[in-house]
Parts: structure tokens; sequence; C-alpha cells
């Protein structure tokens, strides 16, 4: 019987994934052997190890992390239970990048915004504009998507984004959004809407302390930049 189809209970106790990860730790493991853990089982003609690392030469970790479950169940060996398993542990890895043991996060730079949405933004195609609504403190009692699509000053409203500010008793503003090309650089359109947001704010008492554009791994923040008042 060749290597390619022997079952994980055949192969010997001390080489299968579960048992190294016991007795050695999961950083000691590599990507195929983490990702069969996760699939558990393998297909009639295929064991699961062989199959994580077949997974793993076509799709890059990345990858499997932004496809949906229609399109993991499209890679050969991948169910809609397989597939759902996959999404969940990318999803969980996701939040713990956002998570924090403080009841309420407070916001003291650019850099925190950042940290905050990079995580939520690095992998959508489309622009997102968020607004992290904050107290006198800088603590955020609010975290809301405003605008989905390339921003537009004729098309983000101030009543949109201060409507939710109001209601949450803001004292102020920061704005985020991505550029799904991984580059920060602000745009034309991108200090228009800040300038007006602004502008609105003013006259509602409601100060926008800043608009930090998110890309691959970097972020401008136009306060910083000069680029608004």
């Amino acid at each position: 019987m060749s290597e390619y189809k022997i079952k994980i209970h055949d192969m010997p106790q001390e080489e299968r994934p579960r048992e190294r990860l016991i007795k050695y730790g999961a950083e000691n493991l590599s990507s195929a052997e983490l990702l069969a853990i996760i699939l558990r089982t393998g297909s009639s003609k295929e064991n699961v190890v062989n199959m994580s690392t077949r997974i793993l030469s076509e799709y890059n970790i990345k990858q499997l992390s932004q496809a949906n479950v229609t399109k993991l169940t499209e890679i050969h060996g991948i169910g809609p239970a397989k597939a759902t398993q996959i999404a969940a542990i990318f999803e969980l890895a996701r939040k713990l990048e956002t998570f924090t043991d403080e009841p309420i996060r407070k916001i003291r730079s650019p850099a925190d915004v950042h940290s905050l949405l990079y995580p939520k933004m690095r992998e959508l195609k489309k622009e997102k504009l968020t607004a992290l609504f904050l107290d006198t403190k800088n603590q955020i009692l609010r975290e809301e998507v405003v605008s989905v699509g390339t921003l537009n000053a004729n098309i983000v409203h101030p009543r949109e984004i201060f409507k939710s500010a109001l209601m949450e008793s803001s004292a102020s503003v920061i704005l985020a959004h991505n550029h799904p090309s991984g580059d920060p650089t602000p745009s034309k359109e991108d200090i228009a809407v800040t300038e007006k947001l602004i502008e609105g704010g003013k006259l509602l008492g409601i100060d926008v302390l800043d608009h930090v554009i998110i890309g691959d791994g970097r972020y401008v923040s136009l306060k910083d930049e000069g680029l608004v008042r």
C-alpha cells in the first residue's frame, strides 16, 4: 500500500499531528499538520496530512483565510463541514488580533486606530468607511461602518455619521477606511470627505479628530500629515 493511501490511524502514533501537537506544542507543527488537525479526516484515497499538504500547495494561508465557505468547497476534498471549520478558525484568528482585556478600548494615537481596524480591513475588496465614536476620555463608545464603496463627498453625508454620534452622546469621532490597493496615500476625495465632515461636526459641537487610511501593513493619518485642519 502506498503512503498516499495510508489512513491517519495507520500512521505511527508519534507521527500523527494531534499527538505531535500534544508532545511538542502547536508552534512546532507545520501548517499542513495544523490544517490536518482542523480537518481531522481525509478522503477514501488520501489521508488528511497529504490532503492538507496538497491544499497548501495550491492555496497559501492568506488565500485560505480570504475564501468564503462557497469558495472553500470548490477545493477538492473540502465539503461544507470542512469548509465551515476552516472559515471559523480564520475568523477566530481575526477576532484574537483585536481582542483586549480592557472593558473599553481607548484611542491614544493613529497607531491605535490601525491596530484595532487593520485585521478587519486588510482583506476587504471594497473601501469601507468606519467611524469610532469616542467619549471625553477618547474611549470607544461605538464602532460603526457608515459607508461601503469608493468615498465620494456627495455620497458620504454628515447626517448619517452624526446621527449615531448624537445617539451615543459622543464627544468626538475618528474616521478610518481602507484602500484595497494596499497604498494608504490619501486621494483628493478622501481629503474632501474629511473636510466636509469636520465642518459638519463643528456645527454640532462634535470634533472629528482624525481620518486614518489603512493600507497593506501601513497607514496614513490625515491630521498628522497636515492634510486637514
